[in-house]
């Protein structure tokens, strides 16, 4: 591995002038993107009906192509599951990403390309630790291992004779990584892969305990469970006195915001840094390129053509979408891409705020639906509205109103969601209606029901019951009686639950 190190060491640092060509010439990248993408899939199902051959200006494609979200693709992707090829895209589609789902579904599956696997998600990697060494070049990242901790994989049974499989995007990488890619990396993917995480933690845990690691790449749910479970097995409160060498955490996926306290006491090193990342199922969008700054570079080369569409114009029948020369700072924007993996003019369901246009940086500022995602639960309001509908059913209760929000990781307990509910007809049974509420979420929400397994990431719901009224008086007294005032059925962040519980005189969660 040091043998190698710095070879690749010197590989990574020589990305750079790609990831400069693209932060200099933005609108000229973006055009070639858009052309190679329409002339690959010119031919396909999607390419004729459309007519792709005919297209020429962004323009065109706009005009003739409606935006799609999952639900309207899906007719698309569900052929492609089924073996049939050539649907969406013109070459073999053999992987699909699973990742929570959309109203109608608990899942939805993302067909995922050898051409976004390599020229999407890997060369994101690659442009990753590129950054990183733009920003620290005497990092000795390479002389250790990265500590990836991966989902799991399946073999899709809708075309068992196709040799095509599904599972979490991390799986799906790691199952297709090119071998340079695995030499750094731990822990073995015979663990890596495991899809019983209580026993995967474990397993995971003790491999890895004596590897040199030097960084980690994982959401902070798992992550944190890991960690606790390393300091039971060794006897440490510092992860820096297991892995002296530890000196990156890459974090995407959620905000980081109500994490970053908790990981400097977990990993108490001066030397020790934090690097954003914007990747998701559908794409790797972009990454932290000044670490300790604001704003993540958005990845201009990478397979994937953008448009934004000003919220003003979401939930219109024909909504206008803006190219990159016309976007404004601060402004929230809903994501919407065109990719080499068959995704057309689909709206990804985040927004974004430009935070630099010189290069285009961006940050995540939440979700077109109202959504819970601190422990990538990736909740939406379908979801909450439908399990509370199951729980009212089931126990004779009328719910008037209702909140959630989440509870963050303490020293000594997981995470969770925190409900306030206001009554018309209380439930036979509390415990009852909750029990309902959690079973639901899990069958209707697989992202959810992975981090509830075994209490590992997520605890049971937490439920105050208002009094009566309570939600009209607390708008009451904000001012914000009647109209389009409400309060939101979910919050990513905790300041609403807080201040009506306060109002309500009711203690919370500390």
């Amino acid at each position: 591995m040091r043998i190698l190190s710095p070879a690749i060491s010197q590989l990574a640092r020589l990305r750079m002038g790609r990831i400069e060509y693209f932060m200099q010439y933005p609108l000229q990248v973006q055009q070639q993107v858009f052309q190679n993408l329409i002339s690959a899939a010119q031919y396909t199902e999607f390419g004729k009906q459309y007519n792709f051959s005919q297209i020429y200006k962004i323009e065109e494609f706009k005009q003739r192509v409606p935006i799609h979200n999952y639900d309207t693709l899906k007719p698309y992707i569900q052929r492609s599951m089924e073996g049939q090829q050539n649907i969406l895209w013109n070459t073999p589609i053999k992987w699909f990403a699973k990742s929570s789902g959309t109203t109608a579904d608990k899942s939805k599956f993302i067909p995922v390309s050898v051409e976004s696997l390599d020229d999407c998600h890997y060369r994101s990697g690659r442009d990753v630790l590129s950054l990183y060494y733009n920003n620290f070049p005497e990092s000795r990242l390479l002389t250790g291992k990265s500590l990836v901790i991966g989902g799991s994989h399946q073999v899709n049974k809708l075309a068992p004779e196709s040799d095509s499989y599904f599972g979490d995007l991390s799986a799906v990488m790691l199952q297709n990584m090119p071998f340079y890619g695995n030499m750094i990396r731990t822990p073995d993917l015979s663990i890596a892969l495991m899809d019983e995480w209580e026993e995967k933690i474990e397993r995971m845990a003790n491999a890895v305990i004596h590897e040199n690691v030097t960084s980690i790449a994982g959401v902070p749910t798992w992550t944190l469970v890991l960690i606790k479970r390393i300091f039971e097995i060794t006897g440490k409160d510092n992860l820096a006195d297991v892995w002296p060498n530890l000196e990156l955490y890459m974090h995407g996926g959620v905000s980081f915001t109500p994490y970053r306290e908790r990981f400097k006491q977990l990993i108490d090193k001066p030397d020790m840094f934090y690097q954003e990342t914007y990747n998701a199922s559908e794409g790797f969008f972009a990454a932290q390129d000044v670490i300790g700054e604001e704003g993540l570079l958005l990845f201009l080369n990478h397979g994937i053509f953008y448009e934004f569409m000003p919220m003003e114009e979401y939930g219109k029948e024909n909504p206008q979408t803006l190219q990159l020369q016309d976007v404004e700072m601060g402004k929230n924007y809903a994501l919407i891409i065109s990719t080499n993996g068959g995704l057309w003019r689909y709206l990804v369901g985040d927004t974004i705020q430009f935070v630099s246009l010189a290069p285009y940086r961006v940050r995540v500022s939440g979700r077109t639906k109202s959504f819970i995602n601190a422990f990538g639960e990736e909740l939406i309001v379908e979801n909450s509205d439908m399990a509370i509908a199951k729980a009212c059913e089931q126990t004779g209760a009328v719910v008037n109103d209702y909140t959630a929000a989440p509870i963050y990781f303490s020293e000594d307990k997981c995470g969770g969601h925190e409900w306030l509910l206001d009554f018309d007809v209380m439930p036979d049974n509390v415990e009852h209606f909750i029990d309902v509420l959690d079973s639901t979420l899990k069958s209707i929400n697989s992202d959810y029901e992975a981090k509830r397994y075994k209490d590992m990431a997520l605890r049971r719901p937490l439920i105050h019951v208002l009094p009566k009224g309570t939600f009209t008086e607390w708008l009451k007294s904000k001012g914000k009686l009647g109209g389009q005032h409400k309060v939101p059925r979910l919050n990513n962040e905790r300041q609403y639950v807080e201040d009506i519980l306060k109002f309500a005189g009711i203690t919370g969660v500390n």
